[in-house]
C-alpha cells in the first residue's frame, strides 16, 4: 500500500538551507522582530477549541471508575455487571479508540484536520447518549466503544492540529495542552463521580465535545493542510487570524511550501529498511508500549477499586486527590519540558514509577500475610486474599501515597513525553503512518493492560501485580539511557540527520 504524504525531508538538505515548517526569518534580529508582531490570542482560541477533545477522552477514561461501582450496585439486573464485565466495562473504550487511531489517520488527510476534530464530536456524544439509555449491558459496551472510538481519532487529530497552527515559540507549551486536558477531564470525572450516578456522568460527558464542535466552526483549518491542497489564499486568511495582521504572512506561506515541493513522494514499504525511518519508528512503538506497561490506565481506570481493595475509607474522594495530583504535575511537566530536557525526565519518571509499584506491591504482600494470619488464628481457610478483612485498616495511606507518587512521576514524564517525542523523531515522510502505527500500539496495549488488570490480580495476586509493572518501569529506565536521543533544543532537520548518520544509533 502506498501512502500520500505533504511533504518530504528524506531528499532536501539536512542542515543546509532546508526551511522548517512555520519557521519565522531565521536571523536573530528577524526573529526577534517576527515574535514582537505576533498576536497570539486567536492561536489561543483555537488551541482552547481543539484541546476540549482531549478534555472529551479524558473524561471517557475516568468514566468507568465512579461508574463501575455504581453498574455492581444497581438493582436492575439487565445492567448489573459482575466482575467480568466491568472490566470489559473498563477496557472496551481502548478497542474503539485503536478503531478510532486508524479511522484518524484515513481521514485527517482528507477532509482536514479542523472537520476531523468536528466529526469527532459525533461518536462522543452519541456514544454517551447510548449509555445514558442503556435498559441492556449490550447498550453500556456499544456506547463505550462509541466514545473510545471518537478518543482515538482524537488523540491522533488534535495534536497535527496544534502544531500546524502553532509557532515554535509557543508550540512545545501548547502541545503540552493536549496531555494536561486529558487528565483534566479524568479528574472532572472523579469529581463529577462524588454527587453523581452513572447516567447523569454520561449526561455531563456530551458537553465538551458539543462545545468543541461549535467553537471549532469559527476556527481556522491549519495553513499547512490548506497549501497542501492548493488553496493559497486560505491559508493567508488561516495565518492573519492566528498570527494577527502585522506579520508576513506570505513569507510564512512561502516557507511552508517550501516543504511541498516533492509531495507526490510516497512512503512505501521498502522505505522501512532505511534507519532514518525504521530506527525512530521502533522507539515510537516501545515508547507506547512502556508507557501502557507501567500501568498507569489499569490504576487510572480502576482507581476507586483499588482504594476499595486497599482499605481506604472513602476511595472516590482518593481518586479526586489522586486526580488533582496527576493535573498539577502535568501542568509543571509542561513547564519544564524544554528546560530540563526528555531524557532526564523520562529517567525520573521510570525511576518514581518503579519505586511507588514495588512499594505498592509490598504493601499488598503484607495486607496478605496479616490476612492469613488472621484467618489461620480464627480457624477459617487460609486462601489468600488481597485486602484486609476489616475496614479499619491502619496501612490504608501508604495505598493513597504509592499511588499519588506513582501518578505523580508518570504525569512528569512517561506521561506527556511518549506522545512529544513521537511528534519530533519522525520524519515528515512517515510521519502519518509511523504516528499511526504509534496510536494503534498505545490503544492496543492500553485494552490488553486494563482488559488482563483483573486476571493479573488473580494470577499473580495483588502484590504480584504491582511488582510486574514495577518490573515494567525499571526496564522503561534501561531503554531510555540506551535508545532514546535527547531532542531538546534540535531542529527536526537534526533530529533526522542524528538517525540517518553513520554515528552512533544509541546516544
Amino acid at each position: 500500500m502506498h501512502y500520500r504524504i505533504m511533504a518530504s525531508e528524506e531528499t532536501r538538505p539536512l542542515l543546509g538551507s532546508a526551511v522548517r515548517i512555520n519557521d519565522p526569518p531565521q536571523s536573530p534580529s528577524d526573529s526577534q522582530e517576527y515574535l514582537d508582531k505576533l498576536q497570539n490570542r486567536k492561536l489561543y482560541l483555537a488551541t482552547f477549541a481543539a484541546v476540549l477533545g482531549p478534555l472529551s477522552f479524558g473524561y471517557v477514561l475516568g468514566y468507568s471508575s465512579p461508574a463501575i461501582p455504581n453498574l455492581k450496585k444497581i438493582e436492575d439486573l439487565d445492567l448489573r455487571l459482575d466482575s467480568n464485565e466491568a472490566s470489559w466495562f473498563g477496557s472496551v473504550v481502548t478497542l474503539g479508540a485503536a478503531l478510532g487511531g486508524i479511522l484518524g489517520g484515513c481521514i485527517v488527510d482528507r477532509i482536514g484536520r479542523k472537520l476531523s476534530l468536528m466529526l469527532c464530536a459525533v461518536p462522543f456524544i452519541f456514544g454517551f447518549t447510548v449509555i445514558i439509555s442503556a435498559k441492556y449491558k449490550s447498550m453500556l459496551y456499544i456506547g463505550r466503544i462509541l466514545t473510545g472510538i471518537a478518543s482515538g481519532v482524537t488523540s491522533l487529530v488534535v495534536p497535527v492540529y496544534i502544531s500546524e497552527t502553532s509557532h515554535p515559540a509557543v508550540r512545545g507549551t501548547l502541545g503540552s495542552c493536549v496531555q494536561l486536558m486529558v487528565v483534566t477531564g479524568i479528574m472532572g470525572s472523579y469529581v463529577a463521580g462524588l454527587g453523581l450516578d452513572w447516567r447523569w456522568l454520561a449526561v455531563v460527558g456530551c458537553f465538551p465535545p458539543f462545545f468543541m464542535a461549535v467553537l471549532m466552526c469559527f476556527m481556522p483549518e491549519t495553513p499547512r493542510f490548506l497549501l497542501a491542497q492548493k488553496k493559497q489564499f486560505e491559508a493567508i486568511t488561516a495565518l492573519q487570524f492566528l498570527r494577527g495582521p502585522l506579520v508576513d504572512h506570505e513569507l510564512e506561506c512561502r516557507q511552508i511550501e517550501v516543504n511541498f515541493s516533492e509531495q507526490e513522494n510516497r512512503l512505501r514499504w521498502v522505505d522501512f529498511k532505511n534507519p532514518a525511518i525504521y530506527k525512530p519508528f521502533v522507539i515510537g512503538v516501545l515508547l507506547m508500549l512502556f508507557q501502557q506497561f507501567s500501568g498507569i490506565n489499569a490504576i487510572m481506570f480502576y482507581a476507586e477499586t483499588i482504594f476499595e481493595d486497599a482499605g481506604f475509607k472513602n476511595s472516590s474522594i482518593a481518586s479526586v486527590i489522586v486526580g488533582a495530583i496527576q493535573v498539577a504535575f502535568t501542568a509543571g511537566a509542561a513547564l519544564i519540558m524544554d528546560k530540563a530536557g526528555r531524557k532526564i525526565l523520562l529517567i525520573i519518571s521510570g525511576a518514581i514509577m518503579t519505586v511507588s509499584s514495588a512499594v505498592f506491591g509490598a504493601y499488598f504482600k503484607i495486607v496478605e500475610v496479616q490476612n492469613n494470619s488472621s484467618l489461620t488464628d480464627t480457624g477459617h481457610s487460609t486462601m489468600p486474599t488481597p485486602v484486609l478483612q476489616n475496614t479499619e485498616n491502619h496501612l490504608a495511606w501508604l495505598a493513597l501515597v504509592c499511588t499519588s507518587v506513582f501518578i505523580a512521576g508518570f504525569a512528569i514524564g512517561w506521561g506527556p513525553i511518549p506522545w512529544l517525542v513521537m511528534s519530533e523523531i519522525f520524519p515528515v515522510k512517515a510521519r502519518g503512518v509511523a504516528s499511526g502505527a504509534c496510536v494503534l500500539t498505545n490503544w492496543l496495549s492500553a485494552f490488553l493492560v486494563t482488559k488482563e488488570f483483573h486476571d493479573l490480580m488473580v494470577f499473580l495476586g495483588s502484590y504480584g501485580t504491582f511488582w510486574f509493572f514495577a518490573s515494567s518501569c525499571a526496564l522503561s529506565i534501561l531503554f531510555t539511557c540506551l535508545c532514546i536521543p535527547e531532542t531538546k533544543g534540535k531542529t527536526l532537520e537534526q533530529i533526522e540527520a542524528h538517525f540517518r548518520g553513520v554515528q552512533e544509533f544509541i546516544s
